[in-house]
């Protein structure tokens, strides 16, 4: 197999070849044919994540073919379609019984440990998946089958930024019809926060950036206003759409700095719920006046969008095939996997929905 491996932040990801080793008894080993560039996948590139161990095989949006599975696998059979799911569930703990399995502490690849080990290199995987490559070895319930006719670069978005988006509004902050709605960042995660508002029915829809590209592709993916954050102040803009009141969900979906977190609490209305979707780097201070809680605002965050991804991912398919989730749009560029540090350089200059990359 090849695959983009980083050996220290802040440098560019080296193409390197490895000898995958065979599943054990509850592994599935896929052959990858699409991956998703993630913001996520940038911050351990920039060094905001130092919790993932370096050297890492990054990528964790992910989709391809069962190619061989152990002898305890039931849940896929060789052949098989899949999504890749990076949040792993054991089933039996106290968040997976009440229906979080996106919240459940098993460790990514089940031990914690790297999971190749080549050349007296012990290599990680991100979050147990590391899609940046022509294959990878994964724990059984990592894996989701879908429908042989679902195209594999869309099937690869709905593993990472499609279900954290789109699930935020639908299964975290379940918005309700007539609801108004503000997103701030009009990134991969960001438009599905949007896409994710409009299928619950939210009116208004308010798309904030700094970028006139970004909103645009807001209004694309339902927005029905625009707000651009670099001339006019998102809040008072925001209160002035909707009456002075601000709107009963806003979503933060950027996840870099903590003055756009304590925007989105500014402009929730009285009993309104601000839902935190972007994943800040470490130690992000959010500083505010207690007080701004105390009509009753909410604030929650929300991880993968509390996904069920062996219900949502077939769900999210679902909606595509059937014209109501847009993902063809989001693929605004594919690379091969050569091309993942042009993919990262686009990414960071903001020129991208999401960039895809082609492992065949």
């Amino acid at each position: 197999m090849k695959a983009a491996v980083l050996y220290e932040t802040d440098t560019h990801l080296k193409i390197e070849e490895f000898d995958l080793p065979s599943p054990s008894a509850n592994q599935v080993r896929v052959r990858l044919v699409a991956s998703g560039v993630c913001h996520s996948d940038w911050h351990v590139v920039k060094g905001d994540w130092p919790q993932v161990r370096l050297p890492v095989i990054l990528g964790h949006e992910g989709a391809g073919v069962v190619e061989e599975i152990g002898t305890d696998v039931t849940q896929v059979q060789v052949g098989d379609h899949v999504i890749l799911s990076w949040k792993r569930n054991c089933g039996y703990c106290e968040m997976c019984q009440k229906g979080y399995p996106n919240l459940c502490a098993l460790p990514a690849d089940g031990s914690g440990k790297p999971s190749i080990k080549t050349s007296g290199r012990e290599i990680d995987q991100m979050s147990g998946l590391g899609t940046f490559g022509t294959e990878t070895l994964v724990p059984q319930d990592a894996v989701v089958p879908i429908d042989k006719d679902m195209p594999f670069a869309q099937a690869a978005l709905i593993g990472c930024g499609v279900m954290t988006g789109v699930g935020a509004a639908i299964n975290t902050a379940q918005v309700t019809p007539g609801s108004s709605v503000a997103v701030f960042g009009c990134g991969g995660v960001g438009l599905n926060c949007i896409q994710g508002a409009a299928l619950s029915g939210g009116e208004p829809i308010i798309a904030v950036d700094v970028l006139d590209n970004k909103l645009e592709l807001g209004r694309q993916f339902g927005a029905t206003h625009t707000v651009n954050a670099s001339k006019a102040d998102p809040v008072e803009q925001i209160k002035e759409i909707t009456d002075g009141r601000g709107v009963h969900y806003a979503f933060e979906a950027i996840g870099l700095i903590g003055e756009t977190f304590r925007q989105a609490i500014l402009c929730t209305r009285s009993r309104g719920m601000t839902v935190f979707v972007g994943h800040a780097p470490e130690n992000t201070a959010v500083e505010f006046d207690a007080r701004m809680l105390m009509p009753e605002k909410m604030v929650i965050g929300s991880m993968y969008g509390t996904a069920r991804p062996h219900v949502d991912f077939p769900r999210l398919v679902s909606l595509y095939k059937g014209g109501q989730l847009k993902l063809d749009e989001l693929v605004t560029r594919t690379y091969p996997l050569e091309g993942v540090n042009e993919a990262f350089e686009a990414l960071a200059r903001g020129e991208v929905a999401r960039s895809v990359l082609d492992l065949t």
